[in-house]
């Protein structure tokens, strides 16, 4: 039983490393293989017309994106 215990122990501070790593690095998942974008799908819908919140999100990213000369 001790054994099994201090391997747990282990696993568990391992995955809360590479979680505290993760968060660290601020970085977004990707495979190691390139993801959707190696087979030539830019978005994970692959759908001519998204849908409607995916459509609001869309708008305001590009919303936030834009330059205002009130900000420069």
């Amino acid at each position: 039983m001790t054994i099994f215990l201090l391997t747990l122990g282990f696993f568990l501070v391992i995955a809360v490393a590479m979680g505290i790593g993760y968060i660290v690095q601020n970085k977004t998942l990707a495979g190691s293989c390139g993801g959707l974008g190696s087979i030539g799908i830019e978005k994970a819908c692959n759908c001519d017309k998204p849908c409607e919140k995916r459509q609001e999100r869309e708008r305001v990213a590009a919303e936030k994106d834009q330059i205002s000369i009130k900000n420069i």
